[in-house]
């Protein structure tokens, strides 16, 4: 398969599959006797606003989906257009929005197996567990361990879930349009208009996950026009059909059979087909609520993914599993508290959850929409747009907050308290380390004299306090430091900071550290030589650059303080490592072995700086996230940049390139090259595929001192067996004692 060809791999159809059956799940199979207990054939009505409310963000979606595709989806766009207050709320909101619906796809579908099996219930104490919660429970824990360990869905079985799912409910729709008495859908609104807003806030947790395709948006062939037809048909068509169903089953059976019956549906087709009907609609809510409640979960990561990449959340909950190749802090923690709000909510309190923080995301990605359109910044391109703007975002949002007001005031404080610790988090702990802003606060403070004071003031307040990206270059080599200078500048320039060059002067444990003799004075003059060099070369690249002189007793040990103490965010040094057992990670075997790098770090075997043709070989890790940003620092540069993965045989292709092609999009490196290499022997496969190539990066390898003593370590073997400049990437990563000696 050509890169083109993968790239664009995704169908109409397949996008429209990811929307549906996102959707299609226990809002239709659990909460109709919910809905028609609280308004009678009017709650068909109330589907029908959700859905309309839907579309609205769905356009704004489809918009920002074609412009910017990237993972993370809605919180992407938020912080992007708002920044990082607001994206904060939109990351936990759609985080915490989707554990609240996974729980209650869960309570769904403990409800029907259940109504099947009649499972017993259970007291512990002070705590009373129903047969629904147990099975709920235990779905939950199946779920969670499913995503734990790597197994997924692949688009195929998707297609296959929703096209069974859509069979099942046309043939039910179609026997209760064939058994409709249109008397029984009177009186269609006994109680009046009242009902309909709040039960429009309960059910509105039909509609999440729509927003999802935007995630994928550059394998969708032609995305211009098939996107937004994704987005929206996605949203019509289920709509459609939540209607359609609920007015058939009103239209067959008295109302009192469907009130209160949370699985309603089973019961209506007992009635119309038979037991053969009841067994295919169980079949289909236990089909609806596992597919939508593991989908949920695994969409949890990738936004936990976006939120750790931009420093809101540590990005050590993304750390990958060495055997699974899953962020399974993030699956795990997920899970936790899924399983917590199955304990202690119930299908309203946990539908209602997940709509409201919904809710508040959805409307904060209309108005991102109108920033970006008025903030107009360089990188925004959509290729479609909304009509009649600004109407229809502003309408998004307005009716999307207007929803929550109709909610229970309970669920409305819940979800206040998590909003207002999603805002604390950002000022308490993500400020001092994000350092992008949005585009909003660069809109307003670029034009601070023409905009109010309160306006300028509040953005200064809230804007990222991470301090300026900085680049530390330790010097001591005049041969190498302008190469190292260069890659530095490049990088400070490409996250809007600058480089620190320092020159570490060891002296003799004799010789005092203070200034004034002469010994001192003659080090200064020699090392002033050198980083008035390190300025010029730097000022040539085109970055902001400080120097400062750093004497020591230690010279290597030294760089790591420095580092530490200079708030560095990055070091880029020389390769030092000579030996297997000292070469493939940045630390010496002893600080290896007692301590932890303060920040990332980048060590170059110098062959002469020439970045134009990259490779980069990953399977994934905290390290190979690193080596990602400096690619995506020089494929944004003009440079070519290719990705390799080496797979054990021919069979496993196609899951290589599946993986490649996730892994390129979460790591903005859409536009690189992709190679799956087959033969199963990596070290083999980076040398052949680096020997036309002026430059690989690889992450620090994760053999332990031990391991590396005996058998040597890839980084190492690398190094030697390509003539290239070598860039080794590392990221800090809390190990033990053991994983330090015998490795991962």
């Amino acid at each position: 398969m050509s890169e083109d060809e993968l790239a664009k791999d995704l169908t109409l159809t397949s996008a429209l599959t990811i929307g549906i059956g996102t959707m299609i799940g226990a809002g239709i199979f659990v909460l109709p006797g919910t809905a028609v207990e609280m308004a009678g054939p009017l709650s068909a009505g109330a589907f029908i606003l959700g859905g309309t409310i839907a579309i609205f963000t769905a356009l704004s979606a489809s918009e920002l989906g074609t412009a910017m595709p990237r993972s993370g989806g809605a919180y992407f766009y938020v912080n992007r257009g708002l920044g990082p207050l607001f994206g904060s709320v939109a990351g936990w909101g759609n985080w915490i929005g989707l554990t609240f619906a996974s729980a209650f796809y869960m309570f769904g579908l403990g409800e029907y197996v259940n109504a099947f099996v009649s499972v017993p219930g259970l007291a512990l104490g002070p705590l009373s567990l129903s047969g629904a919660k147990i099975v709920a429970l235990l779905g939950a824990a199946f779920f969670v361990t499913v995503n734990y360990v790597g197994a997924k869905e692949t688009g195929k079985l998707q297609n296959i879930i929703v096209f069974i799912l859509l069979g099942i409910l046309t043939v039910f729709t179609l026997f209760g349009l064939l058994n409709a008495d249109i008397q029984t859908l009177r009186p269609f609104a006994p109680k009046g208009l009242t009902p309909l807003l709040p039960l429009t806030g309960i059910i509105f947790v039909s509609y999440l996950g729509f927003v999802q395709i935007t995630s994928v948006a550059e394998e969708i062939q032609d995305p211009g026009r098939n996107l937004p037809i994704a987005i929206i048909g996605s949203v019509v068509i289920v709509t459609a059909i939540y209607a359609l169903v609920l007015l058939a089953v009103l239209a067959a059976v008295p109302n009192e059979v469907v009130a209160g019956n949370d699985t309603a549906v089973v019961e209506v087709a007992r009635i119309l087909i038979g037991p053969i009907g009841a067994a295919a609609l169980l079949f289909g809510g236990l089909l609806a609520t596992a597919s939508s409640a593991n989908a949920s979960i695994l969409a949890s990561s990738r936004i936990n993914f976006a939120m750790g990449r931009d420093k809101i959340v540590s990005p050590s909950l993304n750390e990958v599993h060495e055997r699974f190749g899953t962020p399974y802090k993030s699956i795990a923690l997920t899970g936790v508290l899924i399983l917590l709000f199955i304990v202690v909510g119930n299908l309203e309190l946990l539908a209602t959850a997940g709509s409201v923080l919904h809710l508040v995301v959805y409307g904060l990605l209309n108005l991102s929409l109108i920033v970006f359109r008025e903030g107009d910044p360089a990188e925004y391109d959509p290729e479609f747009t909304v009509p009649l703007y600004p109407i229809t975002p502003i309408l998004g949002a307005v009716l999307s907050f207007a929803l929550i007001a109709f909610i229970e005031p309970f669920v409305i404080a819940l979800c206040g308290l998590f909003v207002a610790l999603a805002l604390a988090w950002y000022m308490l702990y993500a400020r001092s380390r994000t350092t992008r802003e949005g585009v909003l606060s660069e809109y307003i403070l670029s034009r601070s004299e023409e905009m109010p004071d309160a306006a300028v003031s509040a953005a200064s307040s809230v804007k990222p306090d991470g301090g300026e990206y900085r680049v530390m270059v330790p010097l001591s080599n005049p041969r190498t430091e302008r190469d190292l200078i260069e890659l530095a500048s490049l990088i400070a320039k490409a996250k809007g900071g600058s480089v620190l060059a320092t020159h570490i002067v060891q002296v003799p444990d004799q010789t005092p550290l203070y200034a004034g003799s002469e010994h001192i004075e003659r080090i200064d003059a020699e090392s002033e030589k050198l980083l008035d060099a390190a300025r010029e070369d730097a000022e040539t690249f085109g970055a902001d650059v400080e120097t400062k002189t750093i004497i020591s007793h230690r010279s290597f040990e030294e760089v790591f303080d420095a580092a530490e103490t200079n708030n560095a965010d990055l070091v880029v040094m020389g390769w030092a490592g000579d030996t297997p057992l000292s070469a493939g990670r940045v630390e010496s075997p002893l600080d290896e072995l007692t301590s932890s790098l303060p920040c990332d770090f980048l060590v170059m075997k110098d062959r002469g700086f020439d970045p134009s043709d990259v490779l980069l070989p990953t399977a994934g890790g905290y390290s190979s996230d690193l080596s990602a940003e400096v690619a995506e620092v020089l494929l944004d540069s003009g440079n070519d940049v290719s990705l390799l993965y080496v797979v054990d045989d021919d069979t496993e292709q196609a899951e290589g390139e599946e993986f490649l092609s996730t892994w390129a999009a979460d790591h903005s490196l859409d536009d690189a090259n992709r190679i799956v290499d087959t033969s199963g022997d990596v070290e083999d496969s980076i040398a052949r595929h680096a020997e036309n190539r002026s430059m690989v990066i690889i992450g620090a390898t994760r053999e332990g001192l031990l391991s590396r003593l005996m058998r040597g370590s890839l980084a190492f073997e690398v190094l030697n067996d390509v003539d290239s400049t070598v860039l080794l990437a590392e990221r800090p990563h809390n190990r033990s004692l053991l994983e330090r000696l015998f490795g991962e």
